[in-house]
């Protein structure tokens, strides 16, 4: 199991479009992915449960991934969204 820890600076966070592409990128892999927000913990693979986490510009969010593939997720998802959610992986359809 391995974890990050990063800064949203998306203006609107992790909500609507940034959120559609974080859990697609998580969907790609086996891992399991958790994201959470302070004590607020959500699956990463499924939209409802991370836009619930009302991540906004600024915060810190903490990504843990457990399994074959940990470090490649962890790996995208942090280039996802270090980029502003602007580096999309070519595998995921928009």
């Amino acid at each position: 199991m391995k974890s990050i820890t990063l800064t949203v600076k998306n203006e609107t966070g992790l909500h609507s479009r940034p959120a559609d592409l974080f859990v697609r990128t998580a969907k790609l892999y086996q891992s399991s992915v958790e994201v959470s927000k302070g004590e607020k913990k959500a699956n990463a693979k499924m939209i409802l449960k991370v836009i619930l986490l009302n991540v906004c510009e600024n915060d810190e969010i903490m990504i843990t991934a457990d399994g074959p593939d940990e470090e490649a997720v962890l790996r995208d998802l942090k280039a996802l969204v270090e980029s502003d959610f602007s580096a999309v992986n070519p595998t995921v359809q928009i």
